[in-house]
């Protein structure tokens, strides 16, 4: 890329309408992440000298999501087109002596290989004025239109609503991305009118301004994928699903075997070792890693946690943030684990709940256990020792620990600590009254005859 400051205009002004939703559109998941932190991300990549987003309707909320990233927000007022809203960053670029390229908080999924391309193309040995970033999508519809040669000059750009039918028939569109100097950019945008059916102002109306004064503008084309907007649930629907297949895809390359590829749900950050088996219908929440050699069985839910290497989770597990499975280490099906960490090669098989607790290496969790950490107003932990042995259908009362090598009774209820290799055993005595069953029978069936 150019040796040139970079500052990047995120677009986020519009309403939003077709979503019919009181959170902003821009701020809508896909793959668990916000549409417009997608975008951001790739910015990052780019390290541009300053990032600022223009906001309109709902503006808090952007402005709340942007803040921990360092960018500049700027209000569009009135919403009076993509010329106008450009121009609001204009105050605090001024003196800015760089590159500047336009993105849509809206278009998430572009990457910063395109928008790498899009500078490249800017400092290429014919120096165009502007570089548009265009696609053929499989229905153009009313996208506007960009007439250029097989060089990639570009001859006239025209939004839908103003072209002429021949015009309409060209399938180059335009994905409203650009990039510029900014000391023509914001010079141009002052030039820019809105004298066209929709009465607004623009941007990219200084294609034909700077071909005016003499100069040529390019287009650089890309996937459709890469530029497809979002503007109701629907359409986030279909991009999800676009993400998704490109992720399942790379996972697969990577090393991973995924049994039932169009069932299994990615996040945006989820990490898969080489030689990981992911079985039908697990879903993937934000924040998990999954080291080499795993499997992961089918209808798990995962998010937040971690998988050691060799590890099995489920079927029919879920694994809530903190969870920590250790190597070798078994969670069964219908068993749920929040900030919990199961040591190296222990086992919970069947039907419990860890919550707030530590397992230590080749300790087994019977059937029907839970540790009980909430006592309604403060979370306590629990800690199993290594090779302990929890029967089946216990409670363990926290704050509890039980040590290494003990045993704990079928059907107890842990109230207090345990030794190592102590056997704990907390239940009534079994009273067993010969015949009293069927005496009972003979009375109730008496009284109910009476």
């Amino acid at each position: 890329m150019s040796t040139r400051p970079l500052a990047v205009i995120v677009l986020a002004a519009g309403k939003g309408t077709r979503m019919k939703s009181d959170r902003h559109k821009v701020l809508h998941p896909l793959a668990g992440r916000p549409m417009l932190l997608h975008l951001l991300a790739s910015v990052a990549e780019l390290a541009p000298a300053r990032t600022v987003v223009v906001v309109g309707a709902g503006r808090e909320q952007v402005e709340a999501a942007v803040a921990p990233l360092g960018a500049s927000v700027v209000v569009q007022a009135e919403q009076l087109g993509t010329g106008h809203a450009v121009r609001q960053a204009e105050p605090l670029l001024e003196g800015f002596a760089g590159d500047v390229l336009v993105l849509y908080a809206d278009v998430p999924l572009v990457g910063a290989d395109v928008m790498r391309r899009m500078i490249d193309r800017l400092h290429a040995p014919d120096a165009p004025a502007g570089v548009v970033l265009g696609f053929r999508p499989v229905r153009a519809g009313t996208y506007g239109r960009v007439l250029a040669g097989a060089d990639g000059r570009i001859a006239r750009m025209v939004e839908y609503k103003d072209a002429k039918p021949e015009e309409r028939a060209v399938t180059l569109c335009n994905s409203g991305l650009m990039a510029m100097r900014a000391e023509q950019l914001f010079a141009l945008l002052a030039r820019v009118g809105n004298d066209n059916a929709a009465g607004e102002y623009y941007l990219p109306d200084v294609v034909m301004l700077v071909a005016a004064d003499g100069r040529a503008s390019v287009v650089v084309e890309v996937d459709e994928a890469e530029v497809t907007g979002v503007n109701s649930r629907d359409e986030l629907a279909a991009l999800e699903e676009v993400w998704q297949h490109r992720r399942r895809a790379r996972a697969m390359a990577e090393g991973a075997s995924l049994v039932a590829p169009h069932t299994v749900w990615f996040a945006h950050d989820t990490v898969l070792g080489r030689d990981v088996t992911v079985e039908p219908n697990v879903v993937f929440g934000p924040g998990v890693s999954v080291a080499d050699g795993a499997t992961v069985r089918g209808f798990s839910y995962i998010e937040g946690a971690t998988i050691a290497r060799g590890a099995v989770v489920g079927p029919f597990a879920r694994l809530r943030p903190g969870a920590e499975v250790g190597e070798e280490a078994h969670v069964g099906n219908f068993v749920e684990m929040k900030q919990a960490v199961l040591g190296r090669g222990a086992k919970a098989n069947h039907l419990s709940y860890l919550g707030d607790t530590t397992v230590g290496a080749g300790a087994n969790i019977g059937a029907g256990t839970i540790t009980c950490n909430y006592d309604g107003f403060f979370k306590h932990r629990t800690n199993i020792g290594a090779g302990a042995f929890i029967g089946s259908n216990s409670s363990l009362v926290a704050p509890v620990t039980i040590g290494d090598g003990a045993i704990v009774a079928a059907g107890s209820v842990v109230t207090a600590d345990a030794e190592a290799d102590a056997l704990i055993l907390a239940r009534p005595a079994v009273v067993v009254k010969p015949g009293w069953a069927a005496r009972f029978r003979e009375r109730m069936r008496a009284r109910k005859k009476g």
